[in-house]
């Protein structure tokens, strides 16, 4: 069994499926992918992601703003973080975190979103799902300084072994996505070979960033076997081992009273 453990089920192409969530979803389950987390990004998106989350048993879902969707004239509400959390399918916090690539003008604004959001990890005990780019040093500063009870996933991870080594000594797992399978992607191999098995999450991010050889296509919760099977090559492992690996990490951090049983 394989997990999807970042994916934005609302946002997927479905051509391919004639328009069909169910279709894509189910494509996704014959090649074993059995759980799929189902990420919020902004307020706007949060219902839509619980209601999906609620449709599907195999269907989890977090809740939060991600940096690239803060609005100027407003901030972020600790507030609703927490109640929204109180829904039964919200298993996490976020995305949220820092990207500077494309805002740098907004860093404060982004800094005190994900100040927040982490403050909503500490009151509900949910894990944090981190966006970072090109803010490794403020992304790291303000984990430490939320030195969080329970942490949460670094996802889609493209920064250097530092930034990992000092995200796992706060107790966070590290996701990777196929961004590793780019030919231009040796540097993030390398850290993806020294990541313990006990902190490794596969996910798509679909539907962005397909990976080889769907590079340029619509990405597909299916398409998370393709990571699987390379990062199971690249460490010299068994893909049946790194499967269940991967799939134990991921419910030990999200399902820590074991996994979901809905009928």
């Amino acid at each position: 069994m394989l997990v999807d453990s970042h994916c934005h089920l609302d946002r997927l192409d479905l051509s391919l499926y004639g328009g069909s969530l169910d279709a894509a979803l189910d494509a996704a389950r014959a090649r074993g992918v059995g759980h799929f987390l189902c990420i919020g990004v902004s307020a706007e998106n949060a219902a839509t992601v619980k209601a999906l989350a609620g449709r599907y048993p195999d269907v989890g879902c977090s809740v939060g703003i991600h940096p690239l969707d803060l609005k100027p004239d407003e901030g972020t509400d600790l507030e609703w973080l927490i109640q929204e959390v109180s829904h039964p399918q919200v298993v996490a916090i976020g995305e949220t975190g820092l990207d500077y690539h494309y805002e740098p003008q907004a860093a404060e604004r982004q800094q005190a979103s994900f100040r927040l959001h982490l403050e909503a990890a500490r009151e509900t005990e949910k894990p944090v799902v981190v966006h970072t780019r090109e803010a490794r040093e403020d992304t790291l500063w303000l984990l430490r300084e939320a030195a969080l009870p329970r942490a949460g996933v670094l996802h889609c991870f493209t920064e250097d072994w530092a930034m990992a080594k000092a995200a796992l000594d706060f107790g966070f797992y590290i996701s990777l996505s196929g961004i590793v399978t780019f030919r231009n992607a040796e540097a993030l191999r390398e850290v993806a070979r020294q990541i313990p098995a006990d902190r490794l999450l596969v996910e798509t991010d679909a539907p962005y960033l397909a990976p080889i050889p769907y590079r340029g296509k619509p990405n597909l919760p299916q398409y998370v076997r393709e990571v699987a099977e390379f990062l199971a090559d690249l460490r010299g492992v068994d893909f049946d081992r790194l499967a269940q690996d991967t799939t134990d990490n991921f419910f030990r951090l999200f399902y820590p009273g074991g996994r979901p049983t809905r009928g």
